[in-house]
């Protein structure tokens, strides 16, 4: 799905949250900013396999769509700290009930799946 079309006025409202959430780390960045703030390297860390450059993309593009505020501190090293903006707790809040969804068609694959 293009960035374009989270802001193209004539997508059914669904599609258009979708385009803003859609990628393969930003759920989990939403999940992990939802209880602290966390500098970039805390993120890494707790998402092994995203690389440096695709976290930086990506928390741009949620910063781009008004999910997340990035804030340096005037240290030295500079220190840098995401957190989520009210509309990216929002975003989290409507997301809890499609988690909470997709919890429930997980366990009934497992339910479903022959015992080996």
């Amino acid at each position: 799905m293009t960035r374009s079309r989270a802001q193209d006025p004539n997508v059914c409202g669904v599609t258009a949250a979708i385009a803003v959430i859609d990628g393969k780390w930003k759920t989990m960045l939403l999940w992990l900013l939802e209880s602290d703030p966390h500098r970039p390297s805390e993120l890494r860390r707790r998402l092994p396999g995203l690389t440096e450059k695709v976290l930086t993309q990506t928390l741009r593009e949620m910063e781009a769509d008004g999910l997340v505020h990035r804030e340096v501190h005037d240290v030295q090293p500079l220190k840098t700290v995401y957190s989520l903006t009210p509309f990216g707790r929002e975003l989290s809040e409507v997301l809890a009930p499609l988690s909470d969804w997709g919890h429930r068609r997980l366990e009934k694959l497992t339910e479903s799946q022959p015992v080996s």
